[in-house]
């Protein structure tokens, strides 16, 4: 049980690399791809502030410090274990995944979870720093998703000729724009004025009298 704990704890976060690496190289377009990397790149350096500023307000020191009689499974430093650095990098993964593919999220997000799972198992990290990892690394892919769609699409730099040219022209109509939005305003549906048809004289009933002749 332990080796699967180790293992788990130390190489299942490779694991997921290698599948956002996956869904960015088979699930999106060139387009997508750019949304994808970028958002995870600002993610990640949100992500490395987040956990920066978070170490330096609050200290917890590792289960296996606090009671000498648990195992170091992997053989950590007896540094501070708040947050969780493995717990960060999973959610951070599985939320910027998420937020454009669900159910390739969902299955990253899982991972995520057995992530922080192991690191507790391991003795490496309490309950609450694997929570604030997985919290963190959320928040980072939000925050940096939200970024990369300001800067992308207000500044129009994918509309630039030199981008358009490795990349494509951006997609037409609402339903071809990618998940994040491609900086192309959606076209108005076409109105057609509609005026009002001609009055047309009564239709002429014999049975009427015609002014001016006799019945």
């Amino acid at each position: 049980m332990d080796s699967l704990i180790v293992f788990t704890a130390t190489y299942l976060i490779w694991i997921m690399v290698a599948g956002f690496a996956a869904v960015w190289l088979f699930a999106e377009d060139r387009r997508g791809k750019v949304y994808l990397g970028a958002s995870a790149v600002a993610g990640l350096v949100l992500v490395l502030i987040i956990i920066e500023i978070a170490t330096r307000l609050y200290t917890d020191p590792r289960p296996f410090v606090v009671d000498a009689a648990l195992p170091n499974l992997l053989d950590h430093a007896p540094d501070n274990g708040f947050p969780s650095d493995h717990s960060s990098a999973a959610g951070l993964i599985a939320a910027v995944v998420a937020l454009r593919h669900r159910w390739y999220g969902l299955l990253l997000g899982i991972a995520a979870v057995v992530v922080a799972w192991s690191r507790v198992a391991a003795n490496a990290h309490h309950l609450t720093d694997v929570l604030a990892g997985l919290l963190f690394g959320a928040v980072a892919a939000v925050l940096g998703t939200l970024l990369v769609r300001l800067v992308l699409n207000r500044t129009r730099l994918l509309t630039l000729p030199p981008v358009v040219r490795l990349l494509g022209p951006p997609p037409a109509g609402p339903s071809a724009a990618p998940a994040l939005g491609s900086g192309t305003a959606r076209p108005e549906p076409t109105r057609v004025e509609q005026r009002p048809a001609p009055d047309r004289p009564a239709p002429f009933d014999e049975r009427t009298p015609r002014t001016g002749q006799n019945p």
